[in-house]
């Protein structure tokens, strides 16, 4: 057991969301959403304003514009979440060399292998984060929230507590307080489906789980299922935190708890895994020539189907329709518990020009210009005239702006840039040829971050306001 909480986990707030609010003045402390645009469209990241009318990633895009008409919906920007991305992983890499990134937006430090890992107590740890989310502040304009532990369990836990723009230290010692109260479904690998078992066996607490003997959990859920969940519950969790894996291969599965009968939800579902997939693919630096399908049916036989492409790839678009192709030869009569989406075959590069059509919009009104998915970016090129919500243009005579719709001929920007005042709206034919696509615009101080203090430089000094 460590004698210090020198585990960090850092999560970012709404990350999608906030780089898109801090982008677009226009948009600051407003609902934002940003997922597919399409009828079939799913959510994958929704700001704090939107969630409050119930928004929450993974939802269709119908039902969240239905409880939230006004947000603003945008297509993402990947090649900006990504140099975001490097900017605050630059930032936690001064911490320590040990940096396990989950996501783009996510990831754990070992503060313990960093250059004060022998002087950590709690206070120090809390130093640190401090100075950290105010550090990530500066480089970005983002805000973020740190749990730290003696744990990756209970520093996970932890970041979730006070978001967002939070930070909890669980001392050494108080982790038993901490893990008792919270529900079942806090525990990594307690899904809907296991969640639902321990229910019914009532078990509803951490608390309740840590107190059943390992061989009733193992004969509830299986022995490798049962031993591991015994072992997290009693606040047990060795596992390191782990840089640069060279894993062979991405993927994420959801088991649910009420099979899935539906074919236009399996199809969803697999959007929103197909988002989840991508995110981890791009986040470890890869990509990969094979999409892999996995599905359990109702009779819990298992079936995987996959397809190599002609090249490496980390688009989004190409990884959805692959497994949206693989799923259509597979007979869900019956239900589906689970489905998981993987790219193996991994590479250090992408060949995205071999798939360029792979995610361009219609032309027509705004809710109907783009493929059904949670994530493409559809990237307009010359010549092809369509436009995708939130998109970057430029414009001969008024300069930098961003796509708000488009429809019935015309398009509509507004021209503003990072940093600056919310800009004026104009609007112009779909084929205006002053108008072209342009670059995500740098937000203020991204790429900077060697301009502001790292935590682990003077841990004991006075740590600014946040």
């Amino acid at each position: 057991m460590r004698q210090a909480p020198g585990i960090l986990h850092l999560d970012m707030d709404a990350f999608y969301a906030s780089v898109e609010q801090v982008a677009k003045p226009s948009l600051a402390g407003k609902a934002v959403i940003v997922g597919g645009i399409g009828a079939r469209g799913v959510v994958a990241t929704a700001s704090y304003e939107a969630r409050v009318f119930g928004v929450r990633s993974a939802m269709s895009i119908g039902e969240a514009r239905r409880r939230c008409p006004n947000a603003a919906f945008l297509s993402p920007r990947f090649g900006l979440y990504r140099q975001v991305s490097d900017t605050v992983m630059e930032l936690l890499h001064r911490l320590s060399p040990l940096v396990e990134p989950l996501s783009l937006d996510e990831a754990f430090i070992d503060l313990e292998a960093g250059p004060h890992g022998g002087a950590l107590d709690t206070a120090r740890v809390t130093t640190i984060a401090v100075r950290l989310r105010a550090d990530i502040h500066a480089a970005t304009g983002l805000t973020c929230s740190v749990g730290a532990a003696t744990s990756k369990l209970l520093a996970k836990i932890a970041s979730e507590a006070d978001k967002p723009d939070g930070l909890c230290v669980v001392a050494p010692g108080t982790e038993r307080a901490m893990l008792d109260p919270l529900p079942v479904r806090a525990l990594p690998g307690v899904g809907p489906a296991t969640g639902d078992v321990l229910r019914r066996a009532g078990l509803d607490t951490v608390a309740e789980l840590a107190a059943v003997d390992e061989s009733e959990l193992v004969r509830l859920l299986g022995q490798a299922h049962g031993h591991g969940l015994h072992v997290l519950a009693a606040g047990l969790d060795a596992r390191p935190v782990v840089a640069d894996r060279d894993a062979k291969s991405v993927s994420v599965e959801d088991t649910f708890a009420t099979d899935l009968v539906d074919r236009e939800r399996i199809t969803r579902e697999l959007d929103r895994l197909s988002i989840r997939c991508v995110e981890r693919l791009r986040a470890a630096g890869r990509s990969g020539r094979t999409i892999v399908l996995k599905l359990r049916r109702y009779d819990f036989s298992t079936l995987t189907r996959s397809e190599t492409l002609r090249g490496p790839t980390d688009d989004p678009g190409v990884v959805r329709e692959t497994i949206r192709r693989l799923a259509a030869q597979v007979d869900v009569t019956g239900g589906v518990r689970l489905l998981g989406v993987g790219v193996s075959g991994l590479a250090d590069f992408a060949q995205q020009d071999l798939f360029g059509g792979a995610d361009a919009p219609a032309e027509g009104p705004e809710e109907d210009d783009a493929e059904p998915t949670g994530d493409e970016a559809a990237e307009p090129t010359l010549g092809r005239v369509s436009w995708s919500p939130g998109q970057d243009v430029v414009h001969e005579d008024f300069g930098p702006g961003w796509v708000q719709g488009s429809g019935v001929g015309r398009v509509t920007v507004r021209f503003e840039v990072p940093g600056g005042e919310p800009g004026r709206v104009r609007t112009f034919a779909l084929a205006d040829p002053a108008l072209r696509p342009g670059e995500p615009l740098p937000l203020p101080g991204t790429g900077d971050a060697g301009d502001h203090p790292s935590g682990p430089a003077d841990p004991g000094a006075p740590a600014p306001p946040t």
